[in-house]
């Protein structure tokens, strides 16, 4: 089992409060998020964008996986998630994922890519985590 950690720390109210985020790796220390980078555009960042670099992440070395079972090596796979979070009721939800690859995959073709790509898409630990709906748009370079 492999566990890894990270931490919040938050103080005052939730719209003139102020809070930090690290992890046990040191790549984020004391980075700043609060109501403004999370709601307005304000500096820091916030939880939604972590979860869609988690989640672009995860995804990328999933589909490196896959490919690799099937005999194929990217030159490149680059990921971007787009997390939506909408007002939900009285709260607010973590409503979908999406996420857009392009790859450089030298011995495939787009059917054979897309296959391998949407199994990755469900495959990723990070998406079996999520309960949004998780939608993908996928390209393979030539």
């Amino acid at each position: 089992m492999t566990v890894k950690k990270a931490s919040a720390v938050w103080k005052g109210g939730i719209k003139d409060g102020e809070g930090t985020i690290s992890t046990e790796t040191g790549v984020l220390k004391d980075a700043p998020y609060g109501f403004k980078s999370r709601f307005e555009n304000g500096k820091g960042t916030n939880p939604e964008e972590l979860i869609g670099a988690a989640h672009a992440g995860c995804f990328s070395m999933a589909l490196s996986l896959m490919l690799g079972n099937e005999g194929l090596t990217a030159e490149k796979i680059e990921t971007h998630a787009e997390v939506t979070l909408d007002k939900v009721g009285e709260g607010f939800e973590i409503t979908a994922s999406h996420l857009n690859v392009v790859a450089k995959i030298p011995g495939t073709d787009q059917a054979k890519f897309m296959q391998i790509a949407n199994k990755a898409k469900e495959g990723c630990p990070v998406s079996k985590l999520l309960k949004a709906k998780i939608t993908m748009d996928a390209r393979l370079e030539t």
